[in-house]
């Protein structure tokens, strides 16, 4: 439900908005919520500032852009298959040979709550986990809160019956100028074929991102794994901070020309389908019918 306030001076109406789609407005900040693909954030203008690539076109619902939430698996799952009571259980294969980035990220969301108070908006949405592909069924619900300086972005895994879960988001930020990233990480995942092997490799050289380097024309698609919270990103007109709750995570770093993403999970990528005596090393939470994993990330910005 809708709760309109008095004085909205600080929001535009979320019920207000385009259908498919919540826009939240916050002093000079705003976010779009795209209902139809995946719940995601097509939008996200900070003090004025795009911060995101947006859709190519209104029809694309590919992972390429935005900002979307993965679940129940974060990151690529080999060949697509998990071992789930007693037998193997094939999921589409949505990224070559592999599944990536769950089951969510092009699938239609419906929207709970919409609501405005003094300095903030909020919002929140659910979508179900299609129980003909993922057998224990299950929901998922994501809430933003925004302010002027801030989006806070929570999410909530509820399982349906016994299964692996991972939550983790991947937003696609735009390159402008010299941007640089400052992450708290001494080790990535070893991949073989870009899926992890299980050993870990200090970070030395082009994937060294302690000092805040600026990325220039490196081309990372690296898992850093025991990072810590926040990570700073900093383009020439603003400084942005990224923080995240399980701390520390998993953080993927992937860094194409034209774009960059810094993706908080709770496990490693292909968490789910490695051997049981690597799974609390990755992260991995198995929950029971009812149980739910929460993770949170929080976006603010500061103009210089």
């Amino acid at each position: 439900m809708y709760e309109k306030r008095t004085n909205p001076a600080d929001a535009r109406d979320p019920a207000a908005s385009e259908p498919g789609s919540i826009e939240l407005r916050s002093g000079v900040s705003s976010v779009t919520i795209d209902l139809v693909r995946g719940g995601r954030l097509a939008s996200l203008s900070a003090a004025g500032r795009e911060l995101l690539l947006r859709s190519p076109d209104e029809t694309d619902s590919s992972i390429r852009w935005g900002c979307f939430l993965m679940a129940p698996w974060a990151g690529r799952l080999a060949g697509g298959r998990l071992h789930l009571g007693g037998r193997t259980l094939q999921l589409p294969r949505t990224h070559g040979r592999h599944a990536i980035h769950g089951l969510l990220w092009n699938r239609p969301w419906r929207r709970i709550t919409a609501a405005a108070g003094p300095g903030q908006v909020a919002a929140a949405l659910a979508c179900d986990l299609p129980p003909d592909v993922w057998p224990p069924g299950g929901r998922v619900e994501q809430r933003l809160a925004l302010s002027p300086g801030s989006l806070t972005l929570t999410a909530e895994l509820t399982a349906g019956g016994r299964m692996p879960a991972v939550l983790g988001w991947h937003p696609w930020f735009l390159r402008r100028g010299d941007v640089r990233v400052q992450l708290d990480a001494a080790a990535t995942l070893e991949t073989r074929r870009m899926i992890p092997t299980g050993s870990v490799v200090p970070v030395a050289g082009p994937t060294d991102l302690r000092s805040g380097p600026a990325l220039g024309r490196r081309r990372l698609d690296h898992a850093y794994v025991d990072a810590r919270s926040p990570v700073v990103v900093k383009w020439p007109d603003i400084d942005l901070t990224v923080e995240f709750e399980p701390a520390p995570a998993t953080v993927v770093v992937h860094t194409p020309p034209a774009s960059f993403c810094v993706e908080p999970q709770t496990a490693w990528p292909d968490a789910a389908s490695r051997p049981a005596r690597d799974a609390e090393r990755a992260g991995l939470r198995w929950l029971d019918a009812g149980q739910t994993l929460r993770a949170s990330m929080r976006l603010s910005w500061r103009l210089r």
